[in-house]
C-alpha cells in the first residue's frame, strides 16, 4: 500500500511542528512548505494527497495558492483545508471563494484538525493513547505560578488535575516531575484544549481540571517523555 502524503504550509515553524506533532501517529509522509510559492512546487513534485495551508502568509498568501491549485485542472483534486484566524469571517468567505475543501481555525483544535485529516484521508489515526500517571506538575499561566496534579500522560498532552480552573485555547508553561526525584523533569508548552470543571463537566470520571495539548517541547524533553511512557505502558 503506497504511503499517503499530507503536506503542512504555513510561515510559522511553531503551527508546522503543532500539525506535525497531531499527526505523528498517523502512517502518512509528512511535507512542509513556508510559503504559498514553495507549496506549489512540493504539490508539483510531490502530488499529496492532502493540504492544510494558512491564509495569511508573506508573498503568496494561502487563499491564492489555493486558487492556483483548485483551477488546474491536473491538481484540482487534492483537498486543500485552510488554516484561517479564529473570528476573521471574510478569511472564511475567500477561502471557500478560492474553492477550498474545509477549514480549521488557530488556535488550532488537535481534534477538528485530525477529524478535518479523517475526512479525506482514512489512514489518518485520531487517537492518543493516555497512560495513567500520578504526580506533580507546575505550571505558569498569566503570569500566576500554579501546581496541580497529573491524572493521565501522553507524548501529545496531559490532565491536570487542579481547582484553579483554566479557559480552552489558553497558553501555559509546564514542568512535569518524572518518576523520581533525581530525575530532571520535562518542561513544555501547552494550550488548555478542554475544561473539567464545575458548570463543564465534559468527564466525571476525571476529577475537576483541564486537558492540555503539548504545543512545543525540545527534543531532550520529548525523547524523555516519550521513553518515560512506553516504559510505565510496560510496566503499569
Amino acid at each position: 500500500m503506497t504511503t499517503k502524503k499530507i503536506l503542512l504550509v504555513d510561515d510559522t515553524k511553531l503551527f508546522l511542528e503543532l500539525e506535525k506533532n497531531f499527526l505523528r501517529l498517523s502512517p502518512v509522509h509528512i511535507l512542509t512548505a513556508t510559503s504559498g510559492e514553495e507549496a506549489l512546487e512540493v504539490i508539483g513534485k510531490e502530488r499529496p494527497d492532502l493540504v492544510f495551508m494558512d491564509v495569511h502568509m508573506p508573498g503568496m498568501g494561502g487563499i491564492a495558492c489555493c486558487g492556483r491549485i483548485k483551477s488546474d485542472p491536473s491538481l484540482s483534486s487534492i483537498p486543500v483545508v485552510m488554516v484561517t484566524s479564529s473570528g476573521r469571517l471574510e478569511d472564511v468567505e475567500l477561502c471557500r471563494k478560492a474553492g477550498c475543501d474545509g477549514y480549521v481555525t488557530k488556535p488550532i483544535d488537535r481534534r477538528e484538525f485530525l477529524d478535518k485529516a479523517r475526512i479525506h484521508l482514512n489512514s489518518v489515526d485520531r487517537r492518543e493513547p493516555r497512560i495513567p500517571y500520578r504526580a506533580q506538575v507546575n505550571f505558569l499561566a498569566d503570569g500566576l505560578s500554579l501546581s496541580g496534579t497529573i491524572a493521565d500522560l501522553s507524548s501529545g498532552g496531559v490532565y491536570v488535575a487542579c481547582e484553579k480552573g483554566l479557559k480552552e485555547k489558553q497558553e501555559l508553561l509546564l514542568e512535569i516531575a518524572m518518576a523520581g526525584p533525581e530525575d530532571p523533569p520535562v518542561r513544555a508548552r501547552g494550550v488548555v484544549a478542554w475544561e473539567n470543571g464545575p458548570g463543564k463537566r465534559k468527564k466525571p470520571s476525571l476529577p475537576a481540571g483541564f486537558g492540555v495539548e503539548f504545543v512545543e517541547m525540545r527534543d531532550g524533553d520529548s525523547a524523555l517523555l516519550k521513553w518515560f511512557i512506553e516504559n510505565l505502558d510496560r510496566t503499569g
